[in-house]
């Protein structure tokens, strides 16, 4: 079974958050994206401190699709550099993770 993990990414706006939710899903990349709420992020580009709403993705995937999502965000995200930051899952229900590792096809 390839180790499960959890990527975060930020989108602008929902219409983007979600339509990438779909598309990562649709193309196996993920089993499973969350649209989180809009949030306020605040961060220093380019030298100057910045403001902004955003929405998080959660993405649950396992390791060998990381490279794939990664070429995913840099062909179709707004941004000029997406966030992309994956954690390891430590542990979890055999069940969910056997639903994740074969819901992630490629």
């Amino acid at each position: 079974m390839s180790e499960a993990i959890v990527v975060l990414t930020t989108f602008p706006d929902r219409p983007s958050a979600e339509q990438a939710a779909h598309a990562l899903v649709e193309g196996g990349l993920a089993a499973c994206v969350n649209v989180l709420p809009e949030m306020t992020s605040i961060y220093r580009w380019e030298g100057a401190l910045q403001q902004d709403t955003e929405h998080q993705l959660v993405i649950k995937t396992v390791a060998r699709r990381l490279a794939d999502i990664d070429a995913w965000l840099r062909q179709h995200h707004p941004y000029e550099l997406p966030e992309l930051v994956a954690l390891p899952v430590q542990g979890g229900g055999r069940d969910y993770l056997n639903w994740l590792e074969t819901s992630t096809h490629g």
